[in-house]
């Protein structure tokens, strides 16, 4: 049986595959509720659980926090082939524009001020429309 962190990372994979990005270790486990551990050591550990229980995910877009992996591993193989090219980095490669590629979740804070600064401009809008509305024609 999956433990609730590995259904959380699940489904946390979910999103990061359909926005074709990558995520890390501190950034996926912190969505998931918890600490990624000593050295990303826990993540890796629930990375383990899904490869094992839902072996179709991608578990290989979790990257550590630097953005760096050892070459010719399966999680590199599995990332060329999905499209993401790499660079070396001495004895490690890592992603191209590496922080491009790493999705970013909405704090409830965030996701609050987008919808404030939606809704302020949408008033703008109406304002400047009533202003152009004199009355007259303008030809």
């Amino acid at each position: 049986m999956a433990s609730v962190r590995a259904q959380e990372v699940a489904e946390l994979l979910w999103e990061i595959k359909r926005a074709d990005k990558v995520g890390t270790y501190t950034r996926v486990a912190r969505k998931a509720g918890f600490s990624p551990g000593a050295a990303g050591r826990t993540i890796q550990t629930v990375l383990k659980t899904v490869r094992r229980d839902w072996p179709h995910l991608q578990w290989w877009r979790v990257f550590p926090d630097d953005g760096l992996i050892e070459k010719d591993t399966e999680q590199s193989k599995l990332a060329e082939e999905a499209g993401f090219a790499f660079v070396a980095s001495g004895d490690q490669i890592i992603i191209d524009s590496f922080q491009e590629h790493v999705f970013v979740w909405e704090t409830e804070e965030e996701a609050a001020e987008a919808k404030a600064a939606a809704e302020a401009d949408a008033d703008d809008d109406e304002t400047d429309d009533d202003e152009d509305d004199d009355g007259e024609d303008d030809e």
